[in-house]
């Protein structure tokens, strides 16, 4: 049985361990490949904000959870301190006492070999599988293959491999500014922003596509005027334009689901309604639109309430739940009696304009012979001052 072993911090797993497992398979063709996290690297110590063990184990299974005999194992991460080879090694021959080990590591670590620790060992244990990228590391990584040959009776074989320029460390950098998505599987980036691992922030072209997948073909249009809408009123108001835009991207995720299917998630995210909100799916959306858009894309508070009021408004609005109500308002789709004179006022003075939305609102509502929520109620009174 061949096994082959490939280790690191996986911090975060990236499309290069995965393009580099495949490089495994098609050159060692092992009957398992192990890949093994280590729990405190001993080259290098885990990065601050790193998420723990638990998490990489989870993200790293998500990582190669496609490929065939393939195991994520955890056998590092159960042990305190540094995670060393040969004592994962020693515990892999006890449990495959008949099998082939192989170890895969890069040119760079197998011209540093001498200074791991029990290194004699691993070299009468192990062949090594090492990663060259060019000739010239090749011409490198033989020479001192020939010299740990003759010194200590190594066996180690060559894997031709062309990576994609890329580290961990520069991924969780980019994580946190909007970028990194196309160096991740799929898989791993949707749990890393859900989790909100290394403070990361969704790129805001992959949120659409995940908020758009979510509703009805004949809403993407509204959405995508309001994102437009929302970016354009904080860029007026000073107000983070990326966190406009993730909160116009969102605030309808749920807006197609049933009065049922809301229902449900309310019982799922534990929202509680008052005895109006159970019976109407307009003012259900908001709220798990909300709570939705926090347990997949862990949104912001800020961004979180702003989907949670769109539809209402309430007293004392915060700058960034003024645009988005506005936004949804008066988006460049809207077409009804009085819009061209509520988009101007947006942009003269949006508390004016949120009284002058509100009366609107209401009175459209009443025209039908229905009673307005009460929070838009409140909401026109704390506005009604402003108006013009």
């Amino acid at each position: 049985m061949k096994i082959v072993i490939y280790g690191g911090s996986f911090n975060p797993p990236h499309c290069g361990h995965v393009e580099a497992a495949m490089t495994i398979s098609e050159q060692l063709k092992p009957d398992k490949l192990l890949i093994i996290p280590a729990n405190i690297p001993p080259h290098k110590e885990l990065a601050e904000g790193s998420p723990d063990a638990h998490e990489r184990l989870l993200l790293t299974q998500l990582a190669f959870s496609d490929m065939p005999n393939v195991e994520v194992s955890d056998i590092e991460l159960h042990r305190e301190g540094k995670s060393y080879t040969a004592s994962t090694v020693e515990l892999l021959m006890q449990q495959y006492p008949d099998a082939e080990l192989y170890l895969a590591m890069g040119t760079d670590m197998l011209l540093s070999f001498e200074e791991w620790y029990r290194f004699r060992f691993l070299l009468e244990t192990l062949t090594l599988a090492v990663f060259v990228r060019s000739e010239g590391e090749e011409a490198e990584m033989l020479r001192h293959a020939e010299y740990l040959k003759k010194e200590y009776g190594a066996k180690i074989i060559p894997l031709r491999h062309e990576p994609k320029s890329m580290s961990s460390r520069d991924i969780r950098d980019m994580l946190c500014r909007r970028m990194g998505a196309s160096f991740l599987p799929e898989k791993v980036y949707e749990r890393i922003i859900a989790n909100g691992d290394y403070d990361a922030k969704p790129e805001l072209y992959w949120l659409r596509e995940k908020a758009y997948a979510m509703l009805k073909p004949n809403r993407v249009a509204h959405v995508v005027g309001c994102e437009s809408e929302a970016v354009k009123l904080a860029q007026r108001w000073g107000e983070d334009p990326e966190d406009a835009a993730e909160a116009g991207i969102l605030h309808d995720i749920t807006k197609k689901l049933s009065l049922q299917e809301q229902l449900i998630l309310c019982d799922k995210y534990g929202i509680i309604n008052d005895t109006v909100e159970e019976h109407n799916v307009k003012l259900l959306h908001a709220k798990t639109g909300a709570a939705m858009a926090k347990r997949l894309f862990n949104v912001s508070k800020e961004v979180y309430e702003a989907i949670r009021w769109h539809t209402t408004g309430k007293p004392d609005m915060t700058l960034l739940e003024k645009i988005i109500y506005m936004a949804d308002y008066i988006e460049p789709n809207r077409d009804f009696e009085g819009v061209e004179k509520l988009r101007t006022l947006a942009y003269e003075n949006l508390d004016a304009a949120m009284a002058l939305g509100l009366k609107m609102s209401l009175e459209d509502i009443r025209s039908y012979g229905q009673e307005p929520y009460i929070a838009s109620v409140e909401a026109y009174e704390w506005y009604k001052p402003f108006e013009q």
